[in-house]
């Protein structure tokens, strides 16, 4: 059996990341390989619910002390989102025993494979300093070893000057390129990159049958969801309007929201699929609660996030055919009658995840041969 290991950020605790990460060993399995995580924790991307982490602005030794005594109550809190998330981790994510911390310990030791994987989700963020990491490009792969990029995300419109030489290099590197955006496409082109494809984050390359059946359990209760991260006014006055209108409780995954009924921040991923595919209305501006949305098939409405990294929202929204439902800081829509045709949207979403699981698979299929 063909062995495939796949690098991604890993452990950081956020649904969106831990499902995608899931999705693509999952699709690998079912297609008759061996998938495997690399243990990859950079120092920048291990921060995650640890109980003493301090800020950098407060490392001096007694405001160090003080910090962390005064976070150290609900950090203990958080610790139950951790073992959550490390449950549904150590249950369905299996990854490699050598943890890396930096692109040089991969390349001292090798960890060994058929056929590697980067991606999905925001891996090529230069927003961020994933973006910057010659790991997420598998820089540490040798020549003659195959290397895919699947559903990179560089989540931006825009490459910073400084960065492009490096990511250029990298990428050109890599046998067969796929990014997660139109706008992916497009950096990519600006730096000489013209033979990457656009395919669907790996969570498309499960049904929702699939989904349903691994993860939701049953919630008996009329709710509107919301997932949150910038605690968005746009969000709360939809959320309290539909709440008054048609008597919806409101639930919600993220700890910053103050105003829901019932907030399950935390529990672990089983728990936000279930919210996600029960909910009446999925208010957000997260991307994989659209994603989500669309394969179960939800009514939803996207808010832009205050950061730069609204492409990856609007680009999908406009590959089936709902760019209405992106809304900027002063828009407006009708909740009370919205009413998404997902037949429609079905036919667009599905032959895109045929296109992108062929080109999976005839990306892999050059481990055929001796390279």
């Amino acid at each position: 059996m063909k062995k495939v290991l796949t690098i991604t950020c890993h452990e950081v605790y956020n649904y969106g990341a831990t499902l995608q990460e899931y999705a693509l060993l999952e699709f690998l399995r079912i297609e008759g390989y061996k998938s495997e995580v690399i243990h990859y924790k950079p120092n920048y991307l291990s921060g995650h619910l640890k109980l003493w982490a301090v800020s950098p602005r407060y490392n001096k030794p007694i405001l160090r002390q003080i910090y962390q005594l005064i976070k150290l109550p609900k950090r203990l809190i958080n610790l139950q989102r951790k073992k959550a998330f490390d449950d549904f981790s150590k249950k369905y994510i299996s990854s490699g025993k050598v943890l890396y911390k930096n692109n040089e310990e991969l390349k001292a030791n090798l960890p060994k494979a058929d056929a590697y994987i980067c991606g999905s989700d925001q891996i090529w963020n230069s927003f961020f300093e994933n973006g910057k990491d010659p790991a997420f490009y598998l820089n540490f792969v040798p020549d003659n070893k195959l290397k895919i990029s699947y559903g990179a995300s560089f989540a931006i419109d825009e490459l910073e000057e400084e960065v492009k030489p490096f990511v250029s290099k990298n990428v050109k590197r890599l046998n067969a390129v796929s990014v997660r955006e139109t706008s992916g496409l497009d950096i990519l082109k600006k730096i000489g990159i013209d033979q990457a494809v656009q395919v669907l984050d790996p969570v498309f390359l499960l049904s929702e049958k699939h989904w349903r059946s691994r993860f939701v359990h049953q919630i008996d209760d009329d709710f509107i969801l919301v997932y949150d991260f910038d605690s968005n006014p746009k969000i709360k006055e939809m959320a309290l309007e539909l709440k008054k209108l048609k008597g919806y409780k409101i639930y919600t995954v993220n700890d910053n929201i103050d105003y829901a009924d019932c907030n399950f921040w935390l529990k672990g991923p089983e728990t936000f699929l279930s919210l996600i595919s029960q909910s009446k209305i999925n208010l957000t501006n997260s991307f994989h609660a659209v994603a989500f949305s669309l394969i179960f098939k939800k009514q939803f409405v996207v808010v832009n996030r205050t950061e730069k990294i609204n492409t990856r929202m609007r680009d999908l929204l406009e590959l089936v055919g709902l760019p209405n439902l992106l809304l900027d800081k002063g828009a407006s829509i009708q909740l009370d009658s919205l009413s998404i045709d997902y037949g429609l949207v079905e036919t667009k979403i599905e032959s895109k995840i045929d296109f992108s699981k062929i080109f999976l698979i005839n990306a892999l299929k050059k481990m055929n041969y001796d390279r």
